[in-house]
């Protein structure tokens, strides 16, 4: 099939590549110029695992281009799928809206003819009227061009292996759609007939889904760092807790890591926008539950600081203090509201002398944090300090050796905000060792 992807951020550019991979001409498209020209040249503008491969294959063999240009997107294709980005409203929870419909403005004057648009981006529910509306318009077609909402449940870190081996699909259509569903199954033609589950719902639903799936997972993540807060009082170990808790077929063992808490472009403006939606549709009581667990996953990062002032006995200004991570997940170097950069940014308000490490997000993190040092080591990022803390779980750190790292600091004592150093060991080599909801 030909096919164009609009909008080649994070979402698009990935879409792009795995369609590409699944044996599609594919057409992506974007209005950045600097975006255009690095993923013509087979790479991506970030970090993710086996994405600058995959756009290096396709783009060599020539089945995968990009373009700035909405009039060859619209004579190279029928099929658009809408990947650009809907951030949160500066100042508000809700989201913002504009690139997508200015995306949908710029195609449908060029659609003369039969054509499916199908929505991947994160909206709240009722968008796909809006959409429907600006084509009827605006499009010369009319209604011969169809609109479908096809979620993606991409996670950083793993978003190739997500495209193309996803754990379901998700196609919402409106009853008088009569040729999106044929085209939508046969573009996704290989992974339904390797068995992934295909669930097709009205437009509504598939709007839903997405959100739905987030602020569940976030409140599993809440869930967990509210018990950790528990333990801490009680003496009481959460990683144990989570574990006794996994077990149970009902409840799982994914998601309940305990530890600093979620950020990122996703989950914590997904919760947002969410609970706006909810408001507008006047049953804002249903997510009020949501504010609680955006408010538990804040307070992990005021605890951590916390507990900063606690190993540095009362004491913060003129310390210096170490932080492993920025990103704000491992295998990327998103920093968007992260957790790791969250806390070195409170505590270098307080006086502290902040140094951060991290494998991939460095320039990212500088670019942002200018008044923050940065190391090109994780050892050197230490050397002298008073404190270490431990925010992003890279398995670069998991493996340093704490006793070698001890004859370098000033202090040998840890904060493991992740929860996944080993206590024993750090002890073993001499180490003052904290974590969240652990004694």
């Amino acid at each position: 099939m030909k096919l164009t992807v609009i909008g080649c951020g994070y979402l698009g550019a990935t879409h792009a590549a795995a369609m590409a991979e699944l044996g599609h001409q594919v057409l992506g498209l974007d209005i950045d110029p600097d975006k255009v020209t690095a993923l013509s040249q087979g790479r991506a503008l970030f970090y993710e695992p086996n994405l600058d491969p995959l756009l290096a294959k396709h783009t060599a063999t020539g089945r995968l281009r990009f373009t700035a240009s909405y009039p060859e997107a619209a004579a190279f294709a029928d099929l658009h799928f809408i990947g650009v980005g809907t951030p949160q409203k500066p100042g508000e929870m809700a989201y913002d809206l504009t690139h997508l419909f200015a995306a949908v403005r710029q195609l449908a004057p060029r659609l003369r003819g039969p054509a499916v648009i199908v929505g991947k981006s994160t909206v709240p529910v009722g968008t796909a009227p809006q959409v429907i509306d600006i084509l009827r318009e605006f499009a010369p077609a009319g209604d011969q061009v169809e609109v479908c909402w096809n979620p993606e449940f991409l996670r950083e870190s793993h978003a190739v292996e997500d495209t193309l081996h996803p754990d379901r699909i998700v196609m919402g259509f409106t009853s008088e759609n009569t040729r999106a569903e044929k085209v939508l199954r046969q573009a996704y033609g290989k992974i339904i007939e390797a068995g992934t589950p295909t669930i097709v719902t009205d437009l509504a639903t598939a709007e839903l889904v997405k959100s739905a799936a987030n602020a569940f997972l976030a409140t599993k993540i809440s869930f967990i760092n509210a018990m950790a807060e528990v333990c801490e009082t009680a003496g009481a170990d959460v990683q144990l807790l989570a574990e006794a808790l996994g077990h149970d077929i009902r409840i799982g063992r994914r998601g309940l890591r305990p530890g600093l808490g979620f950020g990122g472009g996703c989950l914590p403006k997904d919760i947002r926008g969410f609970m706006a939606r909810a408001g507008e549709l006047g049953v804002d009581q249903a997510l009020t539950f949501l504010r609680e667990v955006d408010a538990i996953n804040n307070r992990r990062r005021e605890r951590m600081v916390d507990l900063a002032f606690e190993q540095c006995d009362g004491v913060i200004k003129g310390k210096r203090i170490t932080v492993w991570g920025a990103a704000f997940k491992p295998d990327t170097d998103d920093i968007r509201d992260s957790p790791a950069l969250a806390v070195a940014q409170a505590l270098h308000q307080r006086g502290a002398t902040v140094t951060v490490f991290d494998p991939k997000a460095m320039d990212n993190a500088r670019k942002a944090h200018p008044q923050l040092e940065y190391a090109d080591h994780p050892a050197a990022a230490a050397q002298n300090t008073d404190l270490l803390l431990h925010l992003t779980e890279w398995p670069e750190f998991t493996s340093i050796d704490p006793g070698s790292l001890a004859a370098r600091v000033a202090a040998p004592r840890v904060i493991d905000g992740r929860n996944t150093l080993d206590p024993v060991r750090w002890r073993a080599a001499g180490w003052t060792y904290r974590a969240l909801g652990r004694p």
